[in-house]
C-alpha cells in the first residue's frame, strides 16, 4: 500500500494595516488579547496579580528617571514595520504632541517586557523581532529568576529568529542597577523595577 504525504497547511498571514482593519470591524471580542507578530496573530497570556504589580513598579521608576522628556505607554500597540503590531509591557516613545492620534508609535527607544510564564517567547520571539526593528534597549523583567535581562546592540543574525539578535545580554540583580541608554546618568536599581 502507497502511503502518500500530505503537505503542511497553509497558514494566512496578516499585515498590519489588516490586522488594524479587523479591529476597526469589530471582528475580535471585546478584551480579546492578541498581538501581531510577524504577520501571525498571537494570543496574549494572562496576567497574573505579580505580573501586573511589576508593570506598575516599571512604570513608576521610569517616570521618575526620564520625567515628561519621553512618552512612556504600557500594553499599548507599537507598529514596528508592516507585519508587526506588539503591545509591549511598556515602550517608551518620543513624547510628540498629537503625533499618534491617527497613527501607533513606530519607534521605541526602550520596549520593557514582564515575564512570568511568558519566557520564552519574551526571550525568543520577541527579542528577536525587536532586534529586527532596531530598539535599542530591550528589557526583560524575570519574574521567576528575580532578575532584569538587558539587552542591547541590535545586529543582523541569519540565525536568530527573524534574521536579528542582540549583540549584549547583561542579567543584573540586586543590588545592581540599570541605567536606560536614552538617560545613562539616572541608574534605577533592580529592586526598583521587581515585585
Amino acid at each position: 500500500m502507497a502511503t502518500t504525504v500530505a503537505p503542511p497547511p497553509r497558514t494566512r498571514r496578516w499585515t498590519r494595516v489588516e490586522y488594524e482593519r479587523l479591529i476597526e470591524l469589530g471582528v475580535f471580542q471585546p478584551g480579546e488579547r492578541l498581538e501581531l507578530i510577524d504577520g501571525l496573530l498571537l494570543v496574549r497570556e494572562p496576567q497574573g496579580s505579580r505580573h501586573a504589580s511589576a508593570i506598575r513598579r516599571v512604570l513608576a521608576a521610569l517616570r521618575r528617571a526620564l520625567g515628561d522628556a519621553w512618552q512612556i505607554d504600557s500594553q499599548l500597540p507599537v507598529a514596528l514595520d508592516a507585519d508587526s503590531e506588539p503591545e509591549p509591557d511598556i515602550a517608551v516613545v518620543p513624547c510628540e504632541s498629537g503625533a499618534y492620534r491617527d497613527a501607533h508609535p513606530n519607534h521605541a527607544v526602550l520596549i520593557v517586557e514582564v515575564a512570568e510564564s511568558s519566557s520564552q517567547p519574551d526571550h525568543d520571539h520577541k527579542a528577536s523581532l525587536y532586534a529586527r526593528a532596531r530598539v535599542p534597549d530591550y528589557w526583560i523583567v524575570d519574574l521567576v529568576h528575580d532578575a532584569i535581562e538587558v539587552h542591547r546592540e541590535p545586529e543582523a543574525a541569519p540565525d536568530a529568529l527573524y534574521g536579528w539578535r542582540y549583540r549584549s545580554r547583561e542579567t543584573l540583580r540586586v543590588p545592581a542597577a540599570v541605567a536606560p541608554l536614552i538617560a545613562p546618568d539616572t541608574p534605577i536599581p533592580v529592586a526598583d523595577l521587581l515585585p
